[in-house]
């Protein structure tokens, strides 16, 4: 080979960048980590797997051998039917549905592969989204995509915990690159509208891009009283066509009110098991505080609410003493916020004003929604990083947001052996990546609030002692008493991370 065709290709190699080869290294990893903890999920997945292939669609949202029904939208039930077809092939076994948790190493290498395979969709995105930055901003993005490729929270919840974060995840992110460029704008709601029929918790960003598309694709840019009829035609077709093709049939079966209910169950708790870092998190510990206070200061107590309020199980939604929360009341407040950045949005409709119209729904949601569960940081932590070294005010608001989520889903990993896989990953994490962010944000143009700085540093001096307590200190103490103090602590905590980060963000955001 000569010394052009070297040079060429040692080039080629950099323009790249280190995203393939991280995801290598990554990949490595993430093998090893095959023998370790599975959650419940692991069999959820599994049981969907022979749901869908041993089954004709008619039934898939009805069968209900296992606890673990299909609750997904048809999309994602027919991702499960595609991989149950070479899962048929490895271990025929794991197709049978009366098989209840079953989990031959051969199932586990499989179904742990299929995670690490799909992910290479986000591999791409990611790459995608760094080769479409603009070239002032190269080193940015190459950062920004190596802390979402690495995420401790897809190392934990995917790899580890079980669950396919990281291909829906891919499909988000190249939504959002795509909606970068007029040319590929379509592509963005196409795939975005596929994004929905795979997981519709997605559902909470769609007004983002409701918005961005309305204002950006169908209105002509210069008068929004002018559509742009062409645009709206083939979006139009399209989104029919997608939905239509998903869940037409399901209606031509009369199943729709089925899936709604698979989809939907509102009879779930306001909180989910103390653990997602929310609003509802905060409101739940000033109401198990106001149990010991209330005698004190005369407030009546339901002792019927008592034994829910401190047990922190799913379902539980009484109080004790604060008026109890509804899921009207959590929508009301969900709507109301989301208006509040999609106005934003709609009077300056630019990509970095979409990416934080999508972040500020994510928070919304999460914080507000009901019956939320601790792994929905990632609708907020994914978008947001994609913003966070746009200057430092953004990192300022990014850093306890970033300490929090992660946090937050330690309790996933309960078992000794991951211990310190949870703990040493997640730190060196953050140590690597807002060490690095740091260096890379440049300084914003208005002046920043230097207290969410001093916010963040006490922030993050107080995870560690939380962790060594909740973790190891708590057990030696207590030994199996008193189990929802741990997590109510690590959400308590989590939370007032999360809620910090919401309000510097929303400073940030209104600042574009």
């Amino acid at each position: 080979m000569s010394a052009s065709a070297v040079s060429q290709t040692l080039g080629q190699l950099r323009d790249r960048g280190p995203i393939i080869p991280t995801a290598v290294v990554a990949t490595a990893f993430k093998i090893l980590l095959f023998p370790a903890y599975k959650s419940t999920d692991f069999e959820v997945h599994r049981n969907w797997l022979a749901i869908t292939n041993s089954l004709p669609v008619q039934k898939w949202y009805y069968e209900a051998t296992s606890e673990w029904t299909l609750d997904y939208p048809p999309a994602f039930a027919a991702f499960e039917w595609f991989l149950s077809q070479p899962a048929s092939l490895i271990d025929p076994a794991m197709l049978q549905i009366k098989n209840l948790r079953y989990d031959s190493w051969a199932t586990i290498c499989f179904q742990r592969s299929t995670v690490i395979i799909t992910e290479l969709l986000l591999v791409y995105a990611l790459h995608k989204y760094t080769t479409t930055s603009p070239s002032s901003t190269r080193k940015q993005s190459h950062a920004v995509a190596l802390s979402i490729l690495l995420s401790p929270g897809l190392l934990i919840i995917d790899h580890i915990h079980f669950q396919y974060n990281g291909f829906l995840y891919g499909v988000l992110i190249l939504s959002m690159v795509f909606a970068r460029k007029d040319s590929t704008m379509l592509l963005s709601g196409i795939l975005f509208a596929v994004l929905l029929c795979l997981k519709h918790i997605y559902l909470y960003l769609a007004p983002a891009y409701f918005v961005y598309l309305l204002r950006v694709y169908c209105l002509h840019p210069k008068n929004v009283f002018r559509p742009q009829f062409a645009n709206v035609l083939k979006l139009g077709i399209c989104m029919v066509g997608i939905f239509g093709a998903t869940f037409g049939p399901f209606v031509a079966w009369g199943q729709l009110e089925q899936i709604k209910a698979r989809l939907f169950p509102f009879s779930r708790g306001l909180c989910h098991a103390y653990w997602a870092p929310n609003f509802w998190a905060v409101y739940s510990f000033l109401d198990r505080v106001s149990i010991v206070a209330a005698p004190y200061i005369g407030l009546k107590i339901d002792s019927a609410a008592v034994n829910s309020v401190t047990r922190g199980l799913v379902g539980d939604t009484s109080f004790a003493v604060l008026p109890t929360i509804t899921a009207q009341h959590c929508f009301g407040l969900t709507l109301a916020f989301q208006i509040i950045g999609l106005t934003k949005l709609w009077l300056k409709p630019s990509w970095d004003s979409f990416v934080g119209a999508v972040t500020f729904c994510g928070y919304a949601s999460f914080l507000f929604g009901w019956h939320v569960h601790e792994k929905a940081i990632l609708l907020v932590m994914i978008p947001f990083s994609l913003l966070a070294i746009k200057d430092r005010s953004f990192l300022a608001s990014f850093r306890p947001l970033a300490v929090a989520g992660h946090v937050s889903l330690f309790p996933l990993l309960f078992t000794l052996a991951e211990f310190p896989i949870k703990v040493a990953y997640t730190i060196s994490w953050l140590i690597i990546f807002l060490y690095t962010f740091d260096q890379l944000a440049p300084a914003p143009a208005r002046r920043r609030v230097f207290l969410l700085d001093r916010f963040a540093l006490l922030y993050i001096a107080i995870s560690v002692p939380l962790m060594i307590y909740c973790s190891v200190v708590h057990g030696i103490v207590f030994g199996e008493q008193y189990e929802f103090l741990p997590l109510m602590f690590i959400s308590t905590y989590s939370a007032v991370g999360v809620l910090g980060s919401w309000l510097g963000f929303m400073v940030c955001y209104f600042g574009l």
